[in-house]
């Protein structure tokens, strides 16, 4: 399935990235890289990836994740993802990137993890 996202901001400098489709290493996943990139560079300190409609995910995507959550912490900023499918959830843990990756339910709880921060 072909990637894609969308952009939605929450509040002043916070995001949300709903990314439908395979991360997988293409062009899809090289726009999506730069959109990151260039949110961050533009300031913004929060972003959640909801990973609701991502059916499945390789090394390239896991590496997405992983470079915004390096971009994100280098500013002092948070990175959470929520939404994930089983199948991501097992390669999240399989990988032990779920202990270096804020992963919750949902949106809302994404959401609610933001406010108490």
């Amino acid at each position: 399935m072909l990637l894609t996202s969308k952009i939605e901001p929450i509040e002043d400098r916070q995001v949300v990235i709903k990314v439908t489709g395979s991360m997988t290493l293409g062009a899809s996943l090289k726009v999506l890289d730069a959109q990151v990139q260039n949110l961050v560079s533009n300031g913004v300190n929060t972003v959640v990836f909801d990973l609701t409609g991502v059916d499945f995910i390789d090394s390239a995507g896991l590496g997405l994740l992983m470079l915004a959550r390096r971009l994100l912490e280098k500013r002092d900023a948070m990175l959470r993802l929520c939404g994930a499918q089983a199948r991501v959830r097992a390669l999240l843990r399989m990988t032990k990137t779920d202990a270096l990756l804020h992963l919750d339910e949902s949106l809302e709880d994404s959401l609610e993890a933001i406010r108490r921060n």
